[in-house]
């Protein structure tokens, strides 16, 4: 795509943040980009170094020649359908930045919903909380779950090394790094230690016959390790079930983000292992099914 063409610049704008965003809008709605205007604010500000708000009360700005080809360069990729957080480095979750690349999954937005469901249950536990966190990725819930539970200790498993560098780095920028035990291997090999109050997971769970059909964001750009759930999606929930109600204390509460179509097979898995009491699905803001949660049963 011939985005740095210079009739086509000529043409197309003159010049000013208002109309470069106009145009980046433009190409990313004929590219079937899902929110054009925030994605084209989010590449420019952070282009710039500036705030998405001085974009908007600075709208006649012009930009010099170099800030074209910046910006012109980050149109061409998300195009392509190269993530916005691949570009800027970043993707903002609960709040707060979290540095993440190709080798994470980048946080999505129902995934606060395991959040919102483990801080609700851990409220009444009494200190300390000791919390798993299986395949941590770029450590979001570890991070966020030390934050928000000062009186916490967290283990965070990750297979990957690459993986586990990015979450240490946010550890670090989250100034949690020292209540987070990181541990590198599979979860379906390492051993989990424990007994804990809580053991939080966001499996790969999607089909492996479905990789294919989803959206070129993931597809292409994110780790397929992180998202092939096996030939039904249920392959690290048939391992975590079980294995979780070894590890977990009397009462101790497992919790686990699936796919909006999982929740009966899930629920069945912790009926059939008769361990878990109190089994909950909790739908995210669109109304899908996203959470299993349940407690270990007492005795």
């Amino acid at each position: 795509m011939e985005v740095l063409e210079e009739s086509k610049l000529d043409r197309c704008r003159d010049g000013t943040i208002f109309s470069f965003l106009n145009w980046a809008c433009h190409k990313f709605l004929q590219a079937g980009v899902v929110s054009p205007r925030l994605d084209a604010e989010i590449l420019m500000a952070d282009g710039l170094r500036v705030s998405r708000t001085e974009l908007m009360t600075h709208p006649d700005r012009v930009l010099n020649r170099a800030e074209e080809r910046m910006f012109c360069s980050r149109i061409e990729r998300r195009v392509l359908r190269e993530p916005v957080s691949h570009m800027t480095g970043v993707q903002e979750f609960w709040s707060l930045a979290f540095e993440v690349n190709e080798k994470v999954l980048t946080p999505r937005p129902e995934t606060e919903i395991l959040l919102e469901q483990c801080l609700k249950a851990m409220a009444k536990t009494p200190s300390p909380v000791h919390i798993l966190d299986l395949g941590t990725g770029s450590g979001i819930l570890s991070i966020i779950l030390a934050k928000e539970i000062l009186q916490s200790r967290v283990t965070a498993i990750e297979k990957s090394t690459e993986a586990l560098e990015v979450a240490r780095k946010n550890a670090v920028r989250h100034a949690v790094m020292d209540r987070i035990c990181f541990v590198a291997g599979d979860l379906m090999k390492v051993d989990w230690q424990g007994p804990y109050h809580l053991i939080v997971c966001n499996p790969p769970y999607i089909e492996s016959e479905n990789l294919s059909k989803c959206m070129p964001e993931v597809r292409q750009y994110e780790p397929a390790q992180a998202l092939d759930g096996g030939r039904d999606g249920l392959d690290y929930y048939r391992f975590i079930v079980p294995m979780a109600w070894k590890k977990l204390e009397e009462n101790g509460l497992l919790v686990l983000e699936i796919g909006h179509t999982q929740a009966s097979a899930v629920i069945a898995l912790m009926q059939g292992s008769s361990r878990y009491q109190d089994i909950q699905v909790i739908q995210d803001y669109s109304g899908y099914d996203r959470v299993v949660l349940a407690r270990t049963m007492n005795g």
